[in-house]
């Protein structure tokens, strides 16, 4: 049986004399650094101050340290083997290794450089890992460092989510989420650097769901009743005249008896569909599954050969699929620019100008900003020019929040356009509700999908001058 001794004397004393070169030496303070900087992470997390917020964190702490740590290991044994063979080569080999001891200067040097090494390496690994996470994190990294991601960048600016970091929303928790996210976003970058990347970008079916992101925040139980929405629109006659709709939306939700009521509370249940395209935009074929197990199928009777596909769960973003990148329609950005002031109702004719405008085809922002401002003054100039010469300030601010207006929606170079991206909220633009509540959805009794308009919302005042109800509330 091998003594101790005999092992220090025959296996130890090489390792270290061995060990005692740059590269080895430089695997050690990598292996040290990362170890030391992800046993830190550890104890943190588990305190309960991790960085599990930060999506990224995961890469960080779960692949790169762990990466370096590896490495580290690597080198040490390579060190060794190319110091061995330099000596061995040189005829220098030594047939009895120095003793393992602090009094041997060489030994002290080699422990003083592993030990400088390591501090420098956490140090760099440390400051590197908490800098990558932080600027990774930033919306301006996702939304500014591909131009192909200017239609999102700049939607999300004006959306409600605009404080919330893209990673929150586009990263699912979990190793796995952070791995897909990478691998997908490293196949992105080879399609921008070759240029095929598609035209327009479309998000549907890439973003986890709703489980996996939003209801970190949101609670789709929570109850929230009726919501009063209030409408101004802007006609096309020379006053611009303005009109107002109300409608109470019954939102709804689970109370605090559990009663399920409004429109969350009746897609809070387990709700199958199958898409027609990516899109999801035409949907015929429905299941609501109840509690036992059992379903009832509600198929469109647009479709004349049976529904085939991706059967999906119903999930938020099926409805809110636009919720931090929403694009407006024409009418509906010019009516807000005209409600905030940006666009004086006082100049005769200018929403249906303006309307022109921005709904004309153009060549690039540039090129649109230019022709916009241009055709909004040849326009005064030409047809009202006692307006013309009175209110040249409110027709340069007209012109250039037109042009920011086609700035923010349209992208020419993307083949972003009006209605590019539909938002599936309501169905005044696009579908959305009626892609299942269109009354053509039954099951093979003839029963319907209700469509039932007062169980969604109630109108209160529609495209009214003077809405009494507004009054009543003392808004007007």
């Amino acid at each position: 049986m091998t003594q101790p001794g005999r092992f220090k004397e025959k296996r130890l004393r090489p390792l270290v004399f061995l060990a005692q070169n740059p590269i080895s030496q430089v695997g050690v303070g990598l292996t040290t650094a990362s170890a030391l900087t992800l046993i830190g992470f550890w104890v943190v997390d588990v305190v309960g101050h991790g960085g599990s917020a930060n999506p990224y964190v995961g890469i960080i702490f779960d692949l790169c340290l762990p990466a370096l740590f590896i490495l580290g290991l690597i080198l040490i044994p390579i060190g060794i083997w190319w110091k061995r063979r330099r000596l061995k080569v040189a005829g220098q080999l030594p047939t009895e290794y120095p003793k393992v001891d602090l009094g041997n200067p060489l030994f002290r040097r080699s422990l003083s450089f592993v030990a400088l090494a390591t501090f420098i390496n956490f140090v760099i690994v440390g400051a590197a890992s908490y800098r990558g996470v932080a600027y990774m994190d930033k919306p301006s990294f996702c939304g500014q460092s591909c131009h192909v991601m200017a239609p999102e960048w700049n939607a999300y600016h004006v959306s409600s989510h605009a404080n919330v970091a893209c990673t929150e929303c586009h990263i699912a928790s979990g190793l796995g989420g952070y791995v897909y996210a990478k691998l997908n976003g490293a196949r992105q970058m080879v399609h921008v650097v070759l240029g095929t990347y598609p035209r327009p970008i479309m998000a549907e079916g890439k973003v986890p769901p709703a489980r996996a992101t939003c209801l970190h925040c949101h609670n789709p139980g929570k109850y929230i009743g009726d919501k009063l929405v209030v409408t101004t629109a802007f006609g096309d006659d020379e006053n611009n005249s303005v009109t107002r709709s109300l409608v109470l939306i019954h939102v709804g939700g689970q109370d605090l008896s559990g009663r399920l009521s409004g429109i969350h509370g009746a897609h809070l249940g387990h709700i199958e569909f199958i898409p027609k395209d990516a899109t999801s935009q035409t949907i015929p074929w429905v299941a609501k599954v109840n509690d036992d197990g059992s379903s009832i199928e509600y198929v469109s009777s647009d479709e004349k050969a049976p529904a085939g596909g991706e059967k999906r769960v119903m999930d938020c973003i099926d409805c809110h699929n636009r919720a931090a990148h929403s694009f407006d329609t024409p009418e509906d950005a010019l009516n807000k620019a005209m409600v905030h002031g940006r666009v004086s109702a006082s100049l005769p004719f200018v929403h249906k100008e303006g309307l022109a405008l921005i709904k004309a085809e153009y060549t690039s922002q540039e090129d649109a900003e230019s022709k916009i401002t241009a055709g909004l003054e040849e326009f005064y100039r030409t047809q009202h020019p006692d307006v013309w010469s009175q209110k040249r300030s409110q027709i340069d601010d007209a012109a250039k929040a037109l042009g920011a207006i086609y700035g923010v929606n349209v992208f020419p170079f993307m083949k972003v356009t009006w209605g590019t991206h539909p938002n599936n909220i309501g169905h005044n633009a696009y579908p959305g509700c009626f892609r299942c509540h269109d009354g053509s959805h039954n099951t093979k009794d003839g029963k319907a999908i209700d469509n039932d308009c007062s169980l969604c919302h109630n109108l209160l005042a529609v495209d009214e001058a003077n809405p009494k109800q507004l009054a009543d509330l003392g808004l007007q």
